[in-house]
C-alpha cells in the first residue's frame, strides 16, 4: 500500500476548521484506493508569531523539504499585519520550493446560484493558471523620507524570460488536457516594459502548440468579460498579480470564495507543492463552526491529482458535485444553515460510493 507523508499547517482561523474536513474526505479516498496518509502537524501561524516573533521556526523549510506535499488551511489574523504573515510563511514556501504555478480552478456547481443571471453548471468551467513566484510581488524595493511630504515608495515589478516561459508553457499543457483554449492576462498598453515582454514571451510559445486557440486581453476588460461572458474561458495565464485578483474574481461569479481551491506547484517534482483553499482566514466568522470546508477539500483533491492518484482526486471532486446536486446540506455562505462538520462528512461519506 502506497504511503504520502503530508505537513500539515492548519494555520490561522477558520483553516483550522476546515483542514480536519479536507484531511477526512482524503483519508476517505484513500481507505478506497488502497492509500494511506501520514499526516504530521506544524504548529505555525500569526499566534505563533506572536509568541515568537517568526511565522515559523529558522528551519521551517527544511523541516517541510522530506514530505510529499504540504497542505495548508489559511494564515492571517487583524493582529498581525498582512504582508508580515505572507512573507513570513506563504511566500518563502512557495519560492524556496519553487512552486512557481498557481492552479485555481473555477466551476458553477448544480445546486450552487450564481450572482450572474441565466447561468447554468456546464456555462462556467474554466482554469486560472497564476505565475506564481516573480512578477509584481517583488522585496525589491524600500521606502525613504518617512513621514515627510518627500516620502517615496518604490516597488519593484520583475519578469524573467525563464520565469514567464515555463508558466506559460504550463498553461499550454494543460490547455491541450482540457479544451485546447488559452487566454492571456495582459496590460501592455499602459504598462510599457513588463507586459509587452509577457505578451512577445506568449507569442514565442504560441508556435509550439498550433493546436491550441489563445487569445489575450487586458486586464481591465478581461475582469468584465469574467462577469458578462464566463463561458469564452478555458484556461487563462496570468502574472502574479493578475492570477491573484482574476482567481478571487473566479470564485464569486461560480457561488462563493469558500468553494475555491488552489495549488501551488512544483510541476518538476523536485521540491514538494503545496494545496490550499483560495479563502483567507475569516477571523470573523472563525471559531463559529460555518465555514464553507470544499475549498479545503478541494484542495485535497489536487493534492492527490499532483501525487498520481487520480482515481482517488475524481472520487473527492465527484463526491462534492454529488453532495451539491442531491444534497440540502451546505454552509451559510451557499444558502444553508449546516457546519463546516456537517457538509465534511457528507462530502466524506459521498466518497465512499460515488462512481
Amino acid at each position: 500500500m502506497k504511503t504520502f507523508r503530508i505537513a500539515v499547517i492548519a494555520g490561522d482561523g477558520i483553516g483550522k476548521e476546515v483542514v480536519p474536513e479536507g484531511i477526512r474526505a482524503v483519508d476517505a479516498a484513500g481507505r478506497r484506493f488502497g492509500i494511506q496518509f501520514d499526516w504530521h502537524a506544524f504548529d505555525w501561524s500569526c499566534e505563533t508569531y506572536v509568541k515568537t516573533g517568526r511565522m515559523m521556526p529558522a528551519d521551517g523549510l527544511a523541516q517541510l523539504r522530506p514530505f510529499d506535499a504540504i497542505f495548508l488551511g489559511a494564515v492571517g489574523h487583524p493582529d498581525v499585519p498582512d504582508h508580515i504573515s505572507l512573507w513570513g510563511l506563504l511566500i518563502p514556501i512557495r519560492r524556496g520550493f519553487r512552486q512557481y504555478v498557481n492552479l485555481r480552478p473555477v466551476r458553477l456547481f448544480e445546486g450552487i446560484e450564481t450572482p450572474l443571471k441565466n447561468r447554468k453548471p456546464g456555462e462556467i468551467d474554466f482554469a486560472i493558471v497564476r505565475e506564481n513566484n516573480e512578477g509584481e510581488y517583488s522585496n525589491i524595493g524600500g521606502r525613504i523620507h518617512e513621514g515627510t511630504d518627500d516620502e517615496m515608495a518604490v516597488q519593484e515589478t520583475v519578469f524573467t524570460r525563464r520565469g514567464v516561459n515555463r508558466v506559460v508553457r504550463f498553461a499550454f499543457d494543460l490547455a491541450r488536457t482540457r479544451k485546447k483554449h488559452l487566454t492571456s492576462a495582459t496590460k501592455s498598453n499602459g504598462i510599457t516594459h513588463t507586459m509587452p515582454f509577457w505578451d512577445e514571451c506568449f507569442r514565442a510559445i504560441s508556435a509550439e502548440y498550433p493546436d491550441v486557440r489563445t487569445d489575450q486581453y487586458h486586464i481591465d476588460i478581461l475582469t468584465a468579460h469574467f462577469v458578462q461572458h464566463p463561458d469564452w474561458f478555458d484556461v487563462v495565464v496570468g502574472s502574479n498579480l493578475f492570477g491573484d485578483i482574476l482567481s478571487d474574481l473566479g470564485p464569486a461569479v461560480a457561488g462563493s470564495l469558500g468553494l475555491a481551491p488552489s495549488a501551488n506547484l512544483n510541476p518538476e517534482r523536485e521540491f514538494p507543492s503545496m494545496f490550499e483553499p483560495v479563502h483567507g482566514s475569516a477571523p470573523d466568522i472563525a471559531g463559529k463552526g460555518i465555514a464553507n470546508p470544499i475549498g479545503q477539500i478541494w484542495s485535497g483533491a489536487l493534492m492527490l491529482r499532483h501525487l498520481s492518484a487520480p482515481d482517488a482526486a475524481d472520487a473527492i471532486e465527484r463526491a462534492i458535485a454529488v453532495t451539491l446536486a442531491k444534497s440540502k446540506i451546505r454552509t451559510r455562505d451557499i444558502g444553508g444553515t449546516a457546519s463546516t462538520r456537517d457538509l465534511g462528512e457528507a462530502i466524506a461519506a459521498e466518497v465512499a460510493r460515488v462512481q
